[in-house]
């Protein structure tokens, strides 16, 4: 009782030190205390997205997704990503060019979303990549939110780890309230509610093959996956 009434003291102190308004300026992460971030509060434009789907799931790390919702806006960094690369690519869904009405918004330019769902009603966020020929996105695994009032409101986990609100590919899309109604969701404009903005801080960037994925044979070893080394958002080491 006593460690729990312990733990409840230090996570309120926590919150008070950094659930501030985000600004332009360096802040401090609530559950890493030491982790600094630089906004550029610009919209990432087209450009940035029309590249090859390995490289652009290194570049979207550290990258920030602003999303605007009616309980008010949430800002993410994105702290873990796997790049997912047909027709070649067995463990895409788009593998061997399958397009289905599932799978039919990985042919769209870089920069909207393809959304699907796992376990029912958890939707997992990709964004795509290159241009509408070229069936490829990156899956967003983890994120790290800027803040956390509204996500705890959504989320509603009952795990006392912040850790938990957004650490694993569902989480992400369930904290920023996706499904399948934002296919095709264009990044690249402000007005459909979420958009993605720079953030200059360098960090050092772990890879690895990509999780969950032995079915897909010699695709399953591929260095796809990047992720902030020493982030306890990370859905995994």
């Amino acid at each position: 009782m006593k460690k729990a009434k312990q733990n409840e003291t230090k996570q309120k102190a926590d919150l008070e030190q950094v659930e501030k308004p985000v600004a332009k300026k360096i802040k401090k992460n609530e559950a890493n205390p030491a982790e600094e971030y630089q906004m550029v509060d610009t919209m990432l434009t087209a450009d940035f997205y029309k590249v090859d789907v390995v490289e652009l799931a290194q570049k979207l790390i550290g990258k920030i997704i602003v999303r605007q919702l009616p309980q008010g806006e949430v800002r993410a960094i994105i702290v873990e990503t796997e790049a997912y690369k047909a027709p070649e690519d067995k463990a895409c869904h788009a593998y061997n060019n399958k397009k289905t009405d599932r799978t039919k918004y990985f042919w769209q330019d870089g920069g909207h979303l393809y959304v699907y769902s796992i376990y029912g009603n958890n939707y997992c966020l990709n964004i795509t990549a290159a241009t509408k020929d070229d069936p490829e996105a990156v899956l967003i695994r983890a994120v790290q939110p800027l803040s956390f009032d509204i996500i705890k409101e959504i989320r509603k986990t009952k795990s006392p780890k912040l850790q938990d609100l957004s650490n694993g590919p569902g989480k992400c899309g369930g904290c920023l309230l996706l499904d399948k109604s934002h296919n095709g969701l264009n990044l690249c404009d402000q007005k459909s509610g979420m958009y993605l903005i720079d953030n200059t801080k360098q960090y050092e960037i772990g890879v690895s093959a990509r999780i969950n994925i032995d079915y897909a044979e010699e695709w399953k070893d591929k260095p796809w996956r990047f992720y902030v080394k020493n982030n306890s958002f990370v859905s995994k080491g």
